[in-house]
């Protein structure tokens, strides 16, 4: 069996595309296992895994711990808001305590960008980036393009647009990279001041005018405004942006094709997107929380089979 090229998974920029296709190999197989009745296969069974989550999650959080529990690993949950790094413990440390428990996974997700490269510098375990800052978030990315593969049939040749707030958003770089490893045409779309300025430099096409992006593509992945990140106002009012970037049913019906909409969520409904959107057929909403337990645990099975016991 071949193996992924990487001992972490820290980015998408660190993989490459033959990565990609064995993880969407191997996330074919787990996506059979959690339809059965059974949705458990031992194969992790002494492989302790630790989530440190210095940041707010619900769906990824969720998502990773019943990846690892249907791969039967020992898992050990960390907030951050109730450790010992609200009494100014550094992250080594904190992680260092962790793992001499014998933990031989963390899967962190962190405020600060490149915090999940730092430590696979400095400790002795398989690092899983859920999702540093505002820079990668590459399991959302992985998951993305492996449900555009099951709905389209493949990524490469596929027009896709990512829309709305790109400038915070660490789900829009990992996307960017993913996609373009698997030969997709990119584009992004949205308010000047949420567009990061260099982002042309990354190969895709800009574009501020949302019909114009929607009539381009054959998937649209819609963002929400990371309100939490912001420290100014990047735009007049909400109303203005929904008038602006929200894709409704009219906007959808106005064009001359059907495309698919996808969403990482959590869904600012009726902000970027309606519920008849959300909910619509041409939504692939779901599929892709359904994907990301199996995206997530084909990453964890081949991350584990690298770590010699």
């Amino acid at each position: 069996m071949s193996e992924l090229s990487v001992n972490h998974l820290l980015g998408i920029k660190y993989l490459n595309s033959q990565d990609i296709q064995l993880i969407f190999e191997t996330a074919d197989h787990f996506k059979e296992v959690i339809n059965r009745p059974i949705k458990k296969v031992p194969s992790l069974r002494d492989i302790t895994i630790a989530n440190l989550f210095f940041e707010n999650s619900t769906r990824t959080k969720l998502s990773f711990e019943l990846a690892e529990k249907r791969l039967s690993a020992d898992v050990i949950n960390f907030s951050a808001s109730q450790s010992s790094v609200k009494k100014g413990e550094t992250l080594i440390d904190t992680v260092n305590n962790i793992l001499s428990m014998k933990v031989d996974m963390v899967v962190m997700r962190h405020p600060n960008p490149g915090a999940s490269v730092f430590l696979s510098q400095h400790v002795n375990a398989s690092i899983i980036n859920a999702g540093d800052g505002a820079h990668e978030h590459p399991t959302q990315a992985l998951l993305d393009s492996y449900s555009i593969r099951e709905r389209l049939g493949q990524v490469q040749g596929k027009n896709v647009v990512i829309v709305g707030d790109i400038l915070h958003s660490r789900v829009a770089l990992s996307n960017i990279f993913a996609l373009q490893l698997q030969g997709a045409n990119v584009m992004v779309c949205g308010p000047k001041t949420l567009l990061p300025k260099y982002i042309d430099k990354l190969g895709v096409k800009v574009e501020t005018n949302l019909k114009k992006a929607l009539q381009w593509c054959d998937v649209a992945n819609m963002l929400r405004v990371q309100n939490e990140r912001m420290d100014m106002t990047y735009f007049p009012s909400t109303r203005e942006y929904t008038q602006q970037y929200g894709v409704n049913s009219a906007l959808l019906n106005s064009l001359d094709k059907e495309i698919t909409i996808m969403h990482p969520g959590p869904i600012n409904r009726g902000v970027e997107i309606t519920s008849d959107v959300a909910d619509s057929k041409q939504a692939i909403i779901l599929d892709q929380v359904q994907n990301g337990v199996a995206i997530r645990m084909a990453v964890i099975y081949l991350l584990a089979s690298k770590i010699k016991h």
